[in-house]
C-alpha cells in the first residue's frame, strides 16, 4: 500500500518473485471510467472506488485459497483496508512509506502512467497510516529497489 509512485509495482513484483506467489497490480482492476477521471486530474471518490475494491477483494480471496499472492494497491484509507480484510482476513498490509518530496521526485521521472503529479498532494491528504491493530508494517522506501525489497521481505511474515 502507499501513495502513487511509492514503488508499489516495483516492490510488489519483486516481493512476489521472492515469495514465489502470483502478483497483481491494483491499477489493472480500475474500470475505464476511473482511469479517465484520474487522467483528467480528478481524484476518485468512495463510490468510484467500490467496484475497484470489490475486484481486488475477489482476487485476494482466490489467492488465499491457492496459497497467497501480492497485490499492489494504494489502500490509503482504513475503510478500504477493512473492505479488503473482509474478503481476506489474513491479508498483511505493507505500507511503502516515504516523504512527499522523495515520491514527487520519483513521480516526475515516471513515464506513461495515468496518475498526474497534481494528485499527489490529495493522496497524502487521504493517507491514513496503519494503526496498531492492523496486520501490517511500514517500511522506509528511501533506498534502491533492491534495498526496499529486502526490507519488504524482512517485514512480511513467512
Amino acid at each position: 500500500m502507499g501513495v502513487a509512485s511509492s514503488g508499489k509495482t516495483t516492490i510488489g513484483t519483486k516481493l512476489a518473485e521472492r515469495l514465489g506467489v502470483p502478483y497483481a497490480d491494483a491499477d489493472d482492476f480500475h474500470p475505464p471510467a476511473n482511469v479517465a477521471k484520474m487522467s483528467a486530474g480528478t481524484p476518485l471518490n468512495d463510490e468510484d472506488r467500490r467496484p475497484w475494491l470489490d475486484a481486488i477483494a475477489a482476487w485476494l480471496t482466490a489467492r488465499e485459497r491457492e496459497g497467497g499472492g501480492v497485490v499492489s494497491s494504494s489502500a490509503l484509507r482504513r475503510r478500504y483496508r477493512d473492505r479488503l480484510r473482509q474478503a481476506s482476513p489474513d491479508v498483511f498490509f505493507l505500507h511503502l512509506d516515504g516523504s512527499e518530496e522523495l515520491i514527487a521526485a520519483r513521480m516526475e521521472k515516471r513515464k506513461g502512467h495515468f496518475m498526474p503529479r497534481s494528485l499527489l498532494r490529495s493522496q497524502f491528504e487521504a493517507l491514513e497510516r496503519l494503526e496498531p491493530d492492523e496486520h501490517g508494517a511500514a517500511i522506509d522506501i528511501s533506498g534502491t529497489p533492491e534495498e526496499n525489497t529486502d526490507r519488504a521481505v524482512a517485514a512480511v511474515p513467512h
